[in-house]
């Protein structure tokens, strides 16, 4: 179903057996703020929100605390949701957080009004069926919000220097927004449209992995404060690819 199963799973051993930040997503960084840009534009007080792969839960937390929605989370690693837990714990926030496949889960359908996910649907050789399972569980006239990174243009070239083997576990043929829109499901009434998005982000390029962790980490904060300062969106810089879909 996957990409690379056996790499997806290292990286969240990886990630869970160290010693995880239990803190909100940073407004310094300008990855966290496209995403926190996006978020705010289409939800508001008191809506119902999930994430379907929602660990280690930083975004879902943020959506809960400031954007104030009631929201539920599911992700198939129980590491994470047990890392999303400790973390919605120490922010005194609630939520609905289950350790469930996507293609067998709990959640009812016809429930929220903003479903969405984040680097989730590039990791299926054919995400047809994932982007589907997104819609039902819309209320009518309720919004999909399924974002994958861009590495179809510059980004993807110096990811492939930087990190060929993390570029494998990414499906390259639909980053690209005609692509994207061919994946809506025809079988429900929704409207749909595709697009770059968010300001130039220097964290889609694991420059680490050739050079020396403290010149590329200096690099990347150098990057992204230049990120931080660009005053809108220009699509050749967009780090991100949106699949809005809204449900009828």
């Amino acid at each position: 179903m996957a990409h690379s199963e056996k790499t997806t799973s290292q990286y969240w051993d990886s990630l869970y057996s160290g010693k995880f930040k239990l803190r909100l997503p940073s407004k310094l960084s300008v990855g966290s703020r496209n995403l926190q840009r996006l978020l705010g534009n289409h939800i508001c007080a008191g809506m119902r929100v999930m994430e379907i792969g929602c660990a280690p839960g930083r975004h879902l937390a943020y959506v809960a605390k400031h954007l104030k929605a009631h929201v539920s989370g599911l992700d198939y690693s129980k590491k994470g949701i047990a890392v999303s837990r400790k973390l919605f714990n120490s922010q005194g926030i609630t939520g609905d957080l289950r350790c469930e496949d996507i293609f067998s889960t709990s959640f009812v359908n016809d429930n929220f009004d903003v479903v969405y996910s984040f680097g989730v649907i590039e990791h299926f050789n054919d995400p047809t069926d994932i982007v589907r399972r997104h819609v039902p569980l819309l209320k009518q006239g309720g919004t999909a919000l399924i974002v994958i990174p861009n590495y179809s243009g510059f980004y993807g070239r110096l990811q492939e220097y930087f990190d060929p083997e993390n570029l494998l576990i990414h499906n390259m043929d639909i980053m690209h927004t005609k692509a994207l829109t061919r994946l809506t499901p025809t079988d429900l009434r929704v409207e749909a449209e595709a697009f770059p998005y968010g300001r130039f982000s220097p964290w889609l390029i694991n420059l680490s992995s050739k050079w020396p962790e403290i010149p590329a980490r200096a690099i990347s904060y150098f990057l992204n404060f230049i990120g931080l300062l660009q005053p809108f969106d220009i699509p050749f810089l967009c780090p991100i690819f949106v699949l809005k879909i809204k449900r009828m």
